[in-house]
């Protein structure tokens, strides 16, 4: 055992000064109530930063859509405004509602206002955007004298958990398209054969939080037009194009997936995603900024290097011969992909083992009747480029390696329980006797949650 001495210092004495040297580096700090005294700004400062030391690296987290980096002009508008609660501010967010509207060509003549709102992130947006669709049935329903109870929702499977959430918290039945072998998006001909007439809205995807895929948006309009003139409905549309909004119209100009079709009546994208803007509502001056700073050609710039590092990333993962790539070449810039043997606890392995080298890669189960795979999926971002790209794919080999040779040799495991006797002089150090010693049986399968398990987004 070792004793050590610590001297009380004072407080306010040069020593304290020092954050080190105080007496917080020894006596614990309160972490889940308030503390009786105060602390010195230095110490409460330290504290805190040294915590934050333990998380991992941002730009290293492949799992997140949200993004990493922004030019220094912008952090420091981010700070001069940092104390403006932009709930309250009408000028910068109906800028940008404008802006993004017409991106999306909506009906708005030049010198009218476009409808919106900002909101926290998508999930927010949806929870609203559900609402209105909700109030917007139980009207014409009550005032064409039928029931109003039991509303619907359609989508597919592979929607984000936020619109799990929504159904729970505002009693609406979620209909979920099941995927296929193959086909890992809503198929809007099952879509709108589920429609009835108690459908509040179809909700599509433009970039799958799976596989990155963009749905077909324009077939859904089409064959849900041609149902709702035949039984005389008004079923709409919602897009949650949480990722794809901002990837669409500069990569896909030509692809008709927003206000170009009749029956989308709302969207929801995310600025802290390819917006290129960091989390949270109050960053809003930032999505200003972005829309000024990078304009049509810089959003464009921006995207075909996303996804010129994409297709680094899939290629390198491809040449392994490991892998089965199951994203399209086409959406966000993202790579799933599987192991060929189709064993799932090799995804969770190989998540497990990249993460020793720094990185987050999620690994999960498919949705309702693709359970048996297990999806490995790398997030392309502005700042993953291609030297990240090229450090990454020699960490996937390193990982493999290790797999593979852990796989053909496991290390032996020996649990031993021991017994710590006392010191019988003070020159003499304690005695130790392993009381028992066993074999720990080597592992060789990895559990898997039931049910649907979602990549972080």
């Amino acid at each position: 055992m070792v004793l050590t001495h610590v001297e009380a210092v004072e407080e306010g004495s040069e020593a304290a000064a020092a954050v080190f040297a105080s007496r917080y580096v020894q006596d614990p700090v309160p972490r889940y109530e308030l503390g009786d005294r105060s602390i010195s700004k230095d110490a409460a400062y330290q504290i805190v930063h040294d915590e934050l030391l333990l998380d991992s690296s941002p730009r290293l987290n492949l799992a997140s859509f949200v993004t990493t980096w922004m030019e220094p002009e912008c952090d420091r508008l981010i700070l001069e405004a940092i104390n403006k609660n932009y709930a309250d501010m009408d000028e910068y967010p109906n800028r940008c509602v404008n802006i993004i509207a017409r991106l999306f060509n909506a009906p708005v003549g030049a010198g009218e206002k476009a409808v919106g709102v900002g909101t926290v992130g998508s999930s927010e947006a949806i929870m609203l955007a559900g609402l209105a669709f909700k109030r917007r049935w139980q009207n014409r329903r009550k005032a064409a004298g039928k029931p109003h109870d039991k509303p619907n929702i359609v989508t597919g499977a592979n929607v984000q958990v936020c619109w799990e959430k929504f159904a729970r918290y505002f009693e609406v039945e979620l209909k979920e398209v099941k995927l296929s072998e193959g086909c890992y998006v809503m198929d809007p001909v099952k879509a709108v054969d589920m429609v009835d007439e108690n459908t509040i809205c179809v909700a599509a995807i433009l970039g799958s939080t799976l596989t990155g895929e963009f749905e077909d948006v324009r077939r859904l309009n089409d064959l849900l037009a041609a149902k709702n003139k035949r039984t005389g409905w008004d079923t709409p549309i919602h897009v949650d194009a949480a990722s794809g909004g901002f990837i669409a119209p500069f990569l896909y100009p030509e692809l008709e997936w927003d206000f170009r079709l009749p029956l989308v009546k709302s969207i929801n994208v995310s600025g802290h995603k390819y917006g290129l803007v960091y989390a949270g509502v109050g960053q809003i001056i930032a999505q200003y900024y972005q829309l000024l700073r990078l304009g049509f050609e810089g959003y464009k710039s921006v995207m075909k290097n996303c996804m010129e590092s994409a297709r680094t990333l899939r290629e390198g993962l491809e040449k392994t011969g490991r892998f089965t790539i199951i994203s399209k070449e086409e959406g966000v810039p993202l790579v799933a992909f599987t192991f060929k043997d189709g064993a799932g606890a090799q995804a969770f392995r190989l998540s497990s083992g990249l993460r020793r080298y720094g990185w987050i890669v999620p690994a999960y189960t498919m949705p309702a009747a693709l359970e048996h795979m297990t999806v490995l999926r790398v997030v392309v971002r502005e700042d993953f480029g291609r030297a990240l790209a090229e450090r990454f794919l020699s960490h996937v080999r390193m990982a493999l390696d290790d797999m593979d040779l852990a796989a053909k040799a496991p290390v032996p495991r020996v649990q031993l329980t021991i017994e710590l006797g006392p010191a019988r002089t003070a020159g003499e150090e304690a005695s130790i006797r392993v009381v028992k010693s066993e074999a720990v049986p080597v592992r060789k399968s990895v559990p898997l949650v039931a049910g649907k398990t979602k990549g972080v987004c």
